[in-house]
């Protein structure tokens, strides 16, 4: 596969799989797995679609959590981190790299929020403990079938 080829094909897998897998390490250097909303997947979360439509080339990503997560804390000591979506019964799985960022800008946090999130962050898009990710890749690694293929991205 070429480059365009590559991008197509984790776009495609990126919106139809169910979940985001997102790794971090601790300050002991232990890798911790989580299951995490894919928001980027279009049968799950049609109205957050719009948000990706200028990122087709960079394939970013962003994440919903709560800030008083593990995770969050990981993320300050060490933002380096891989996530991974698979279909595993057609053999397709793509991982991507690099620095997850804690986002402040109050306008995208208000663009990414769900009604029904209040059971998560019962005070709403406002609450201190509703925290937003971003990743914008650094390279991707991933196999379609029987073919292994790699990535780097600005």
């Amino acid at each position: 596969m070429n480059k365009n080829e590559i991008k197509q094909f984790c776009i495609q897998l990126i919106e139809e799989a169910e979940v985001a897998y997102l790794i971090t390490v601790d300050s002991n250097a232990v890798p911790y797995t989580r299951a995490m909303f894919n928001l980027r997947n279009v049968e799950q979360f049609p109205s957050l679609s719009k948000l990706f439509i200028n990122h087709q080339d960079d394939l970013l990503v962003y994440f919903s959590t709560n800030t008083s997560s593990s995770k969050v804390e990981q993320i300050k000591k060490n933002p380096a981190v891989s996530v991974y979506y698979s279909k595993p019964k057609e053999f397709r799985g793509v991982m991507l790299g690099g620095l997850l960022e804690i986002v402040t800008d109050q306008k995208i946090k208000e663009e990414l929020w769900l009604d029904g999130w209040e059971i998560y962050y019962p005070e709403g898009v406002e609450d201190p403990d509703y925290t937003v990710l971003r990743l914008l890749p650094k390279f991707v690694r991933g196999w379609a079938k029987d073919k292994a293929f790699a990535l780097g991205l600005k």
